[in-house]
């Protein structure tokens, strides 16, 4: 396996996953008492989807570095994308311990305590315009380079209107944005994968066994 590998691995899979973390909290109304709520009545199909939107997140990272080496643009509009995408995390950490508090407090305590911490200072408060103003950069970027014509190009700058922030549903242009990326990136990722040489079988068998280490130590890991 190649780094050209693990990048279409990351062209494809990121936005799948913001695709499907969007999707699957479509029914909820938007707002933080009511995400809360939807997890109190549904909590595996709520957990699915913030999960999946938080892997998609970390998973896209390896795509917008490559997409941020091809210019100068392209690369200033990385570099921002890429401090969106961990503001992006961090968000994420709160909505999980907004979501434990459900379950070890209530969901009024835990909707208390979300309303009453919504405004509180945090570095990342500072971050929201990066990922707004990165992802169209980005996308200039990859379309100055001859990447992505002018129609992917456009989707890709769309992913710019995918709400960041706490506890957020989705809205329609959440599927918008979302969908969009799929369309920029997902056709590049099996372009780039079709283009990459075909792995050995030494390199099948080597990638297998790295991915049985990794699972273990995730197992592991989890367990602390």
């Amino acid at each position: 396996m190649t780094k050209t590998h693990f990048t279409a691995a990351s062209l494809i899979a990121g936005p799948v996953l913001l695709l499907t973390g969007v999707l699957l909290r479509a029914r909820f109304p938007f707002f933080f008492p009511d995400q809360l709520a939807a997890y109190d009545g549904h909590p595996i199909l709520v957990t699915a989807s913030y999960s999946a939107f938080a892997a998609g997140t970390v998973v896209l990272c390896p795509a917008v570095l490559h997409l941020a080496g091809l210019n100068r643009t392209a690369a200033l509009g990385g570099s921002l994308t890429i401090v969106g995408l961990f503001a992006r995390t961090f968000h994420a950490g709160i909505d999980h311990l907004a979501f434990q508090l459900v379950d070890v407090q209530g969901r009024a305590a835990a909707t208390a305590a979300v309303r009453d911490s919504y405004t509180g200072f945090h570095i990342f408060h500072y971050a929201s315009f990066a990922i707004m103003l990165g992802w169209p950069l980005l996308a200039l970027g990859a379309h100055r380079a001859g990447v992505l014509g002018a129609p992917r190009a456009l989707a890709l700058a769309l992913a710019a209107a995918l709400p960041l922030g706490v506890l957020k549903g989705t809205t329609p242009l959440s599927v918008a944005a979302t969908t969009g990326l799929a369309a920029a990136l997902v056709p590049l990722g099996v372009r780039t994968l079709l283009d990459a040489p075909r792995p050995s079988s030494r390199s099948l068998a080597r990638a297998a066994a790295l991915t049985a280490v990794l699972a273990g130590l995730a197992y592991v890991a989890s367990l602390g």
